[in-house]
């Protein structure tokens, strides 16, 4: 039998989220035997999309600085009509390279509407291929809240018209789709839960924190890790701690907190072995990110979570407020967010017993997702 080839879209604008979770799915596929070629169009992330996965990277693009609805390039100006075109020809070239028997779109088309000029004539390209390769949505567990609900009817639309499945990685038990996607009803035929896609549980590293901060990319992390360093001097019985950063956080930025940082606290741009301090740790503070609170719960530890909200967004605070009520969290809100206010939350969330909250999401995604792909080519 021949290997079954994936193309797998992956675009991310702000943070590295979308694109760790697409490299952890990568890479199930790959350990399940498939071809994989994931297509990249953000920023590069040393390190992603992993080991096995054929690369293709797209000129890159970004948000700029009026948030979500405007792109730029790698080097910061506006991306014109010719860069869209050229990308957008790259990538049917890509597709037609690798030609799939299955092809994943990551959020889209439940989110980045503004790639729908590469990826609207993507969709056109599958459907005219012959042999059709299966099309797949791959989402997180919870969505971001519509701020123009006629939205939801045309994702609807493209789902069913163009998709086969929706590949939703989570738990039910947890979030359903239906929880932050008012019309899945209309898409319900389609929609498979995964589970979270989670690493798995990670051994506890032998250099032990008492508290790992972490901001996942950094780009909008700032108030959190600056926070977070004025908490620790406030409370100086704490063991080593130690500061991730991430790697979008502007320079000034990480330069003043090494310079504000007590002696007993790290500070690290990036560690290559987050999960297995995290397991050894006694706190995670962190925001709450779909990838991140997947550490957190394989590791075990204590949280505090600082949901990014800024701009409308509604998802982490949504997921904060779910883990919050299973007894897994403490919730600090971004607007409270100073050094005194995360003392007392750090506090709280010291005294929390993670070991007896119900244990309520399944954690094998990525290995299900790869099954799923499987299973439907199988019987296709």
């Amino acid at each position: 039998m021949t290997a079954i080839r994936a193309f797998f879209y992956v675009q991310h604008l702000l943070g590295i989220g979308h694109l760790a979770r697409a490299s952890r799915i990568a890479q199930a596929m790959v350990e399940a035997g498939m071809e994989v070629t994931m297509v990249t169009g953000g920023m590069p992330v040393p390190g992603f999309p992993g080991a096995g996965v054929h690369h293709v990277a797209l000129p890159a693009l970004a948000i700029g600085e009026g948030g979500f609805s405007g792109l730029v390039n790698a080097s910061g100006q506006p991306a014109d009509a010719d860069e869209l075109a050229h990308r957008r020809d790259l990538l049917l070239e890509a597709f037609a390279s690798a030609r799939p028997d299955v092809v994943i779109t990551e959020a889209f088309p439940f989110g980045r509407r503004q790639m729908r000029f590469e990826l609207l004539p993507l969709l056109d390209a599958i459907s005219a291929a012959r042999p059709r390769p299966l099309l797949m949505a791959s989402v997180r567990d919870i969505l971001q809240a519509r701020a123009k609900p006629q939205r939801d009817q045309e994702t609807v639309d493209l789902i069913r018209n163009h998709y086969d499945r929706v590949l939703v990685h989570g738990d039910p038990a947890f979030a359903a789709l239906s929880d932050s996607f008012p019309l899945t009803s209309q898409i319900a035929d389609r929609v498979m839960h995964t589970g979270l896609v989670c690493q798995p549980a990670p051994r506890p590293s032998a250099e032990r924190f008492d508290v790992v901060v972490s901001a996942g990319g950094g780009a909008v992390g700032a108030t959190l890790v600056q926070a977070a360093v004025a908490a620790i001097r406030l409370r100086p019985a704490l063991g080593a701690c130690l500061v991730i950063t991430g790697p979008n956080l502007p320079q000034a930025d990480y330069d003043a907190l090494i310079q504000s940082a007590s002696d007993n606290v790290t500070v690290a741009r990036f560690r290559t072995d987050f999960a297995a301090v995290l397991a050894s740790a006694r706190l995670s503070i962190s925001q709450a990110g779909y990838n991140t609170v997947a550490d957190i719960l394989q590791a075990g530890c204590r949280a505090l979570l600082v949901p990014f909200a800024s701009g409308g967004e509604t998802e982490q605070t949504q997921r904060a407020t779910l883990l919050s009520r299973a007894g897994r969290a403490v919730i600090l809100s971004e607007a409270e967010t100073d050094g005194h206010s995360m003392a007392i939350a750090m506090d709280r969330a010291l005294a929390q017993d993670p070991s007896a909250a119900t244990t309520f999401a399944k954690t094998d995604g990525a290995a299900r997702t790869a099954a799923i792909l499987q299973d439907l080519l199988a019987s296709r």
